[in-house]
């Protein structure tokens, strides 16, 4: 399998991650490319004196020779070059690299070049500051690829935790109209179907949280349970195994997330929190129900530390494990 990483922020530890992974990575029996700034690979791999070769790649067109690939060299598709490189700065042309890099790495993946795509973090106020109007990753590709909800899972493998959210990132005040707007029937269906395609998983066991605290106590504090979370669970379980809703303290205080496969929050730090919790060195983001294969490491671009060669490459060195392993299974699905 062929993965492409996108460079990230140039100013984060985006390219750090990635020259570190790249070490630990080169007799995985996959093939792997940067796609970004080459002056800024270059910059961090001698700032940080790793013992990476880089190869510059100033075309598309030449990542199908055979000799761009070979073994103990990190190819770097060029396809956008900072003005300077500041480490731990907030740049708006550093964001302009990173969502350039993102674009072209999909376009990559979507064109059959590369299997599997692994971001490398994003600075959302830099990329603000360069005009993308997406407040990240997930958002830019479900646009670029015309799916309305992609779905943003994350799973450890260390604990086999995965943790899907229903809403993204949205102001909390807006999260129960979006719940009462969005196809929750749908979304729930088509991340059973994605849970056996990318995981290979026959039969998920899912488990819904409830939106209000306690799950509601019965509808003292709320009627988003009784009125669209409950119903929701009927509609849909005689197509897939569900269960719920959960009040969502209670449900991690207990370690009831190891009786299923999955567990769906309702909103962002309702499932973030206690996963970053359980799992903030290993945890991985995958993006599911696109056509193309996404993940990216569980953290972000940590400008207090850029550049220092301290940053960990746990997460990302697992994103793009699980970037390949999720290839392997697409694969074995189509044919």
């Amino acid at each position: 399998m062929r993965v492409v990483w996108s460079i990230g922020d140039p100013h984060g530890i985006g390219p750090e991650i990635i020259l570190k992974s790249f070490l630990k990575l080169e007799q995985s029996g996959h093939s792997f490319l940067v796609c970004g700034s080459f002056a800024a690979m270059e910059y961090y791999r001698k700032q940080l004196d790793l013992p990476v070769k880089l190869l510059k790649v100033d075309d598309k067109s030449e990542l199908q020779s055979a000799g761009t690939f070979q073994p103990g060299i990190l190819p770097v598709l060029s396809v956008a070059e900072p003005e300077t490189i500041t480490p731990g700065t907030l740049s708006a042309d550093a964001g302009r690299v990173a969502m350039e890099s993102l674009r072209v790495a999909a376009e990559l993946c979507r064109d059959g070049v590369c299997n599997a795509l692994v971001t490398a973090p994003i600075n959302k106020e830099a990329i603000a500051l360069a005009g993308f109007r997406e407040s990240g990753h997930t958002g830019f590709l479900g646009n670029m690829f015309g799916v309305h909800s992609p779905c943003m899972m994350f799973f450890d493998p260390v604990l086999d935790l995965k943790v899907a959210l229903a809403t993204i990132h949205v102001p909390l005040k807006e999260v129960p109209e979006l719940i009462g707007r969005m196809d929750l029937d749908r979304f729930l269906l088509d991340l059973a179907r994605s849970l056996k395609t990318d995981f290979r998983i026959a039969a998920p066991r899912i488990a819904l949280l409830g939106l209000n605290p306690h799950a509601s106590d019965g509808g003292v504090m709320g009627n988003e349970e009784a009125e669209i979370i409950k119903p929701c669970i009927e509609r849909v379980s005689d197509r897939i195994n569900i269960e719920g809703p959960f009040p969502s303290d209670g449900f991690f205080g207990a370690k009831r997330y190891r009786d299923y496969d999955i567990v769906v929050a309702m909103y962002h730090d309702q499932g973030l929190l206690p996963f970053k919790v359980l799992a903030f060195d290993t945890g991985v983001n995958v993006t599911l129900g696109l056509p193309i294969v996404r993940t990216s490491p569980d953290h972000g671009t940590s400008f207090d530390i850029a550049g220092k060669g301290v940053a960990s490459e746990r997460s990302f060195l697992e994103a793009s494990k699980l970037a390949g392993r999720i290839a392997q299974n697409r694969k074995q699905t189509e044919s």
